[in-house]
C-alpha cells in the first residue's frame, strides 16, 4: 500500500523548452491536473529544480537547446543525488536521440510534433505513478541484512516497471545458496549472516548504474529483476567468487535459475519459473545455472496437471501400491524376509506414471502426505490379507515423509491404523530418509523415539547419501540402515566402494543395527554382500516390484519351499 503523504503531495510540473509556442501547449494540456513551472534553457531548468527539489514531480525537458542543452542537464540530474530522483519525460524530434536520453537517465520520451493531448496526459501519469512508487520502495524498510528490497516492495516495484516500461527488456533470476541452513547450524548465525550480506553487496554492485533491482526474498534467496545480460554464467561467477574467499575453511556454492524476458508474463509468473529452474539444478556443483526453456515449461504443466489429479487418483484409486521383496541371504537358500511398499500411478489418460515424476513434486508442496497416507491404508489391508491366507504375517516398510513426521497427529493415525487391521506394529515397518534427519531433528526425533517405543521398527532410509549420518547415528532411535544403492553400484569393479561397503557393515554391527543393501541387481553383487556380512537384499535380482497379485506367486514359492 502507497503511503497518503506520496500520493497526495503537491504535482509540480517542469516544463522546459526554448520554444514559447511548445511551453505553451504543454502547459494548456496539463494545466487542469498539475501546477506548471516553465524554463527556456537548461541552465534556468537547473535554477529551478535546486530551488523547489522537494516539491517537483517531475521534468518535461527538450533535449536541443540554447545557453544549456536536455543532455547537459539529464547529466547534472544524474551525477547529483539530492536531485536524481526526480522522473524526466524528454521533447525530442529525433527519434536517435531517443535513446541516449534513457540511456542517461531518461524516463520516457514526448515525440514532436506533440502527440494527442490525452497521450501526452497518459505518459506524464504513468511516469508520476512508477516514480512514487520508487520513492516508497527506498524510504520503506528494507532486508535488514543486505540492504536490498523486501519482497513484496520488490514484486510491487517490478510489476510496475513491467506494466509502464514494457519496451525494457527484464529478465528475472533466482540465485540460492546450497545447504544453507547447514552452513548456518555449522558455523554458527553470525557467520551465515555474513554470507547473506556478502551477497546482496555483491548483487548491488552487479546492478550498479543500471535499471536492474534485487531483493533477498527468502532465507537464503535472492531475486533479481535485471535488463537481458548476455552471458548469466559470468554473473554466477561474479557472485560466485566473492563468497569462496569468505573462509578457506567453508564450502560455499551458489546456483541460479533464469526466466528470460517474456513481455506476455508479470514478473511474478517469471520469478516463479526462475525459481523452478534454479531448483532443477540442486546439489549439481557442475552445471549450477539453468535457464527455463520450453522443455521445462512443458514439463511444469504436467506438474500442474498431476497437482490437479492427484485427489481423483485417490478417489478413483488410480494409485496403486506394488511391493518389492527384502531377502536374508545368510540363509541358503535366501529367504523371504518382508517387503518394501512402492507407489505406482496408472493415469487413465497419461498411463502408468513414474514415481520418479510425481514423488518428488509431491514432496516439494507436501502433498506427499495424502500419497503416503493412501500407502500405509493399502499396506496394512495387504498385510491383513496375507495373515488372513496364507497363515502368518510378512512385514512391509512404508515411507514416513518429513511432512508426516511433523504432523502432529501422526502417532494416533499410525496407531488407528494397526488397530483397524488387527495387527502387531512390529508388521509395520516405517523408513525416514537420512535427509529428514537434518531439519528440526531435534522435534523428528522426538517423535521417531515415540514410534519406535509403541512397538514400530524404524529403518533409515537411503543410508550413506547425505552428509550427516555418522555425526547424528549413536542418537538415532533406529533398528534398520537401508544402504543406498550407489554403494552397491559398482562393488564388483571396485576396491575403494566394497571396503565403505564393509566399513558401512562394521559401524553397523558395532551399533547392533541390521542393514539391508538396496539395488542388488548381479550374482557377484550378492555374493560379495553375503561374504562381507549383509544380511538383508533387496532388487532386481530377486524381484521388480510387483503389485499384490503377482507378489504373492513369491509368498507360495516360499511355503512351497
Amino acid at each position: 500500500m502507497i503511503k497518503s503523504d506520496i500520493i497526495e503531495r503537491p504535482k509540480l510540473v517542469l516544463v522546459v523548452d526554448d520554444q514559447e509556442i511548445n511551453r505553451d501547449a504543454l502547459g494548456i494540456i496539463l494545466e487542469d491536473d498539475y501546477n506548471i513551472l516553465y524554463a527556456e534553457n537548461g541552465k534556468e531548468a537547473l535554477d529551478i529544480i535546486y530551488s523547489h527539489v522537494n516539491e517537483l514531480s517531475i521534468i518535461l525537458l527538450d533535449l536541443s537547446m540554447p545557453v544549456m542543452s536536455g543532455y547537459e542537464v539529464l547529466e547534472r540530474l544524474g551525477s547529483d543525488e539530492s536531485i536524481s530522483h526526480i522522473p524526466v519525460i524528454v521533447l525530442t524530434a529525433d527519434k536517435s536521440a531517443e535513446l541516449k536520453a534513457l540511456q542517461m537517465g531518461a524516463s520516457d520520451f514526448i515525440t514532436k510534433p506533440f502527440d494527442l493531448p490525452e497521450v501526452i496526459h497518459k505518459r506524464v501519469g504513468r511516469i508520476l505513478e512508477l516514480s512514487e512508487g520508487k520513492q516508497l520502495i527506498s524510504a520503506a524498510e528494507h532486508d535488514r541484512l543486505t540492504g536490498l528490497y523486501t519482497r513484496n516492495f520488490f514484486f510491487e516495484y517490478a510489476g510496475r516497471l513491467f506494466r509502464y516500461h514494457p519496451e525494457m527488456r527484464m529478465d528475472a533470476v533466482v540465485v540460492n545458496i546450497e545447504q544453507f541452513h547447514v552452513i548456518n547450524a555449522v558455523n554458527g548465525r553470525e557467520f551465515g549472516d555474513d554470507v547473506l550480506r556478502l551477497i546482496g553487496s555483491r548483487i548491488k554492485e552487479f546492478l550498479t548504474g543500471t535499471k536492474g533491482i534485487a531483493a533477498r526474498v527468502e532465507a537464503d534467496r535472492f531475486d533479481i529483476y535485471c535488463l537481458g545480460q548476455p552471458d548469466y554464467r559470468a554473473l554466477l561467477e561474479y557472485l560466485q567468487e566473492k563468497v569462496s574467499q569468505i573462509s578457506p575453511k567453508v564450502s560455499i556454492h551458489l546456483r541460479m535459475g533464469v526466466m528470460p524476458w517474456n513481455g506476455e508474463l508479470d514478473p511474478i509468473t517469471m520469478f516463479d519459473r526462475a525459481h523452478a529452474a534454479c531448483s532443477m539444478v540442486r546439489g549439481d556443483y557442475k552445471k549450477p545455472l539453468m535457464i527455463y526453456d520450453e522443455e521445462m515449461h512443458a514439463r511444469d504443466l504436467m506438474n500442474q496437471r498431476l497437482l490437479n489429479d492427484l485427489n481423483t487418483a485417490v478417489r478413483e484409486h488410480q494409485l496403486q501400491v506394488y511391493y518389492q521383496p527384502k531377502y536374508d541371504i545368510q540363509c541358503d537358500p535366501p529367504r523371504l524376509s518382508s517387503a518394501e511398499a512402492l507407489i505406482r500411478w496408472q493415469h487413465p489418460e497419461l498411463g502408468l506414471i513414474s514415481p520418479g515424476m510425481f514423488v518428488p513434486l509431491f514432496e516439494g508442496n507436501g502433498l506427499i502426505s495424502v500419497v503416503d497416507s493412501f500407502v500405509w491404508k493399502e499396506t496394512a489391508k495387504q498385510i491383513s490379507r496375507w495373515r488372513e491366507k496364507y497363515g502368518f504375517t510378512l512385514p512391509v516398510s512404508v515411507n514416513l515423509s518429513r511432512t508426516d513426521i511433523y504432523d502432529p497427529t501422526l502417532v494416533d493415525r499410525l496407531v488407528r491404523l494397526i488397530e483397524d487391521n488387527g495387527l502387531d506394529y512390529s508388521a509395520v515397518k516405517l523408513e525416514v530418509t537420512e535427509s529428514a534427519y537434518t531439519d528440526k531433528a531435534k522435534e523428528l526425533l522426538e517423535t521417531v523415539r515415540e514410534l519406535r517405543n509403541l512397538g514400530f521398527e524404524i529403518e533409515m532410509d537411503d543410508f550413506g547419501s547425505g552428509y550427516s549420518s555418522l555425526n547424528m547415528l549413536s542418537d538415532m532411535p533406529i533398528d534398520v540402515l537401508k544402504m543406498d544403492m550407489r554403494f552397491i553400484r559398482n562393488i564388483e569393479s571396485s576396491e575403494t566402494d566394497m571396503r565403505l561397503v564393509k566399513l558401512i557393515l562394521d559401524i553397523a554391527g558395532y551399533l547392533k543395527l541390521r542393514v539391508v543393501a538396496e539395488g542388488v541387481e548381479t550374482a557377484g553383487q550378492l555374493s560379495l554382500l553375503k561374504e562381507a556380512g549383509c544380511g538383508l537384499v533387496q532388487g532386481f535380482y530377486f524381484s521388480k516390484p510387483l503389485p499384490p497379485e503377482e507378489f504373492e506367486k513369491l509368498i507360495e514359492k516360499e511355503l512351497s519351499n
